[in-house]
């Protein structure tokens, strides 16, 4: 059975910092890309950060791009969502996800299909 845990959501303060993590079984961790979406209230989900360790390759969302930092560790099968600087517009419910990377026949084609979901945990940014 594969099982994807968020937590770390919170209320905090425009300008705090937060850590989600993601902790993960019943697949190969160490094989699969890792993938943090946000939906904010009344939007659609967005995919906001995604993570390939072999190739060491990290994706990140212009909205969050030089605040956030998505983290993967093999040995623990735990993905991490590292927040710095949040904003009220980082406001949502945040999910993990994890899926295979896309190969091509030239290599790495990034991490777009994800499979497996976890059920989310609450991010607040509010004073």
């Amino acid at each position: 059975e594969v099982r994807l845990v968020e937590s770390g959501g919170d209320l905090v303060q425009p300008g705090g910092s937060l850590t989600l993590s993601c902790p993960a079984s019943g697949f190969t961790f160490s094989n699969y890309c890792m993938g943090w979406f946000r939906q904010a209230p009344g939007k659609e989900r967005e995919e906001i950060a995604s993570i390939y360790n072999a190739e060491g390759r990290t994706l990140y969302d212009d909205s969050v791009k030089g605040r956030f930092t998505i983290a993967k560790n093999n040995a623990k099968s735990t993905a991490y969502l590292i927040m710095h600087f949040l904003k009220p517009e980082d406001t949502g419910m945040y999910y993990c996800a994890a899926g295979p990377p896309r190969i091509a026949t030239w290599g790495f084609d990034g991490c777009k299909d994800w499979e497996y979901w976890g059920q989310g945990t609450q991010v607040t940014v509010s004073s």
